[in-house]
């Protein structure tokens, strides 16, 4: 069944703004994206309001997905502070109290009169644990382009090969790479619960922003839009039972990463990183930043370590070799292992084929494996625990 754009607004008409009229006349919806069954928006507010708007949000969101036809449903709340406001201006009174008779006021009470008790609890305290799920771990990297999403894919597949029960969540929402990576062309469907069901492949629970929309689409999102997609991605999808489930981060140190940091109790992150300097002087940003928000670091590891020719067995350190290993022992944390650069790692990935799946008992899938043991090894005692 196809469902219009006219449907969705339709829908929230019957969703009243904290001012009382109906959110199509709010004058704060941006476009409406509705593609195969996919709703996507956001609604745009003052920050001093926005308390007051988020069971808005919510409201919204459930009525969309009640539209006969709607498969996934991402509506963002997004809230920017007005020109020439501060934190320290006074609050505007409080709306005085409705009587019988006479028009309700057209203010929306401010943040302040929304703010939790004083010592209110930090951003940490948000966390909650994904049902089912023992352990979730984060593939991050400080730069883009150092094979994140290929070794965060190969290392699924190499603690799989340990007996884990593993699941992927690919998290890097302004450019998806796990659907290219496993090959998966088809949309999760709802439960009975209206939650995404995760798609199964080469063993694994897998779930991507990138099934969700079409590939050549641009994802221009702010960032409370991103924060709002990856609690959608963590909450809104049935995982089952899990011992670890790994999240292929976006390259930096931004809302994905904190949104993650605060939403689940992370039990550890693996930093991705080529020999380069340049690339190691983003990898300690990283690893700072997870350092700065309680998350133990697993190790770093050192992919495109060096080139060995697939022809005459020739190695190359064409990127240099070994930064990763000085840079992990300088920084007291584990060195988790070097993933050459081949080219049937390249060619496998860009097939939908990973290497360790097309070729387990290959070299290249022993050392994911090899990798995958290390981090299964620190990660026992929550699997244990679960």
């Amino acid at each position: 069944m196809s469902v219009t754009q006219q449907q969705v607004l339709d829908s929230l008409k019957q969703v009243a703004s904290p001012r009382g009229v109906p959110l199509t006349n709010a004058n704060v919806l941006s476009a409406i994206s509705v593609t195969d069954g996919k709703v996507f928006f956001s609604i745009n507010v003052d920050a001093a309001e926005a308390r007051a708007w988020e069971s808005v949000r919510a409201q919204a969101e459930a009525a969309v997905r009640a539209i006969p036809g709607v498969t996934a449903a991402m509506i963002a709340l997004t809230a920017e502070r007005k020109p020439g406001s501060s934190k320290s201006e006074s609050p505007p009174p409080a709306p005085a109290p409705h009587r019988h008779g006479h028009a309700r006021s057209p203010g929306v009470q401010p943040a302040s009169a929304h703010r939790p008790p004083q010592g209110g609890a930090s951003p940490m305290s948000k966390q909650a644990d994904i049902p089912g799920v023992a352990a979730v771990i984060a593939v991050a990297s400080g730069k883009g382009g150092v094979g994140k999403s290929t070794t965060a894919l190969n290392l699924a597949l190499g603690l799989r090969d340990l007996g884990l029960r593993v699941g992927l969540l690919d998290a890097d929402i302004y450019g998806p790479s796990v659907p290219r990576l496993t090959g998966i062309n088809e949309k999760p469907k709802l439960d009975d619960n209206r939650k995404m069901i995760p798609i199964q492949r080469f063993g694994l629970a897998i779930m991507s922003i990138g099934f969700l929309v079409e590939e050549d689409t641009a994802m221009i999102w702010r960032g409370p839009m991103v924060m709002s997609a990856i609690t959608q991605m963590l909450r809104d999808v049935a995982w089952g039972t899990l011992d670890i489930l790994v999240v292929d981060m976006p390259p930096g140190t931004g809302d994905a990463q904190l949104t993650l940091a605060q939403n689940v109790p992370l039990k550890g992150a693996v930093i991705i990183s080529t020999p380069q300097d340049l690339s190691l002087i983003d990898a300690r940003r990283g690893l700072a930043m997870f350092t700065k928000v309680n998350v133990p670091v697993l190790g770093i590891v050192e992919n495109m370590s060096y080139f060995q020719c697939p022809e005459c067995g020739t190695r190359s350190d064409i990127f240099g070799h070994g930064g990763a290993r000085h840079e992990a022992e300088r920084l007291g944390v584990p060195f988790l292992g070097e993933i050459p650069l081949h080219m049937s790692i390249r060619t496998t990935s860009d097939d939908g084929n990973p290497v360790v799946a097309s070729d387990p008992d290959g070299p290249h899938a022993a050392i994911y494996r090899a990798i995958g043991s290390k981090v299964r090894d620190q990660l026992q005692g929550a699997i244990a625990a679960a």
